[in-house]
């Protein structure tokens, strides 16, 4: 499945609902996915972990709707290569 088809998919499912909660709210309910991730990370088997990405990358989708950011076109950003460096592999140096 593509990126845009699943961004329509996640719309026509939760779209209503997350406008209805607004955005502030659903950002709330992504950082909790994202805690879920991470606890899944720490401990989780693989069906955890995958289930958790799952969730992650749902409720991300959702946000972007939210915001009218199609993911497919703001993706674009990394086509080529790293956007900083532009270069594959990256080679920019760590933040401390």
């Amino acid at each position: 499945m593509e990126i845009k088809e699943f961004q329509k998919l996640i719309e026509k499912i939760y779209y209503k609902k997350d406008k209805k909660r607004g955005k502030e709210r659903t950002f709330l309910w992504f950082c909790e996915e994202v805690g879920e991730l991470a606890k899944a990370l720490r401990k989780g088997n693989k069906k955890a972990k995958e289930e958790e990405f799952a969730d992650v990358f749902a409720w991300l989708t959702s946000l972007a709707s939210l915001y009218q950011i199609d993911l497919e076109k703001a993706i674009k950003k990394y086509k080529k290569s790293c956007p900083k460096c532009k270069k594959i592999p990256c080679i920019c140096k760590e933040k401390k």
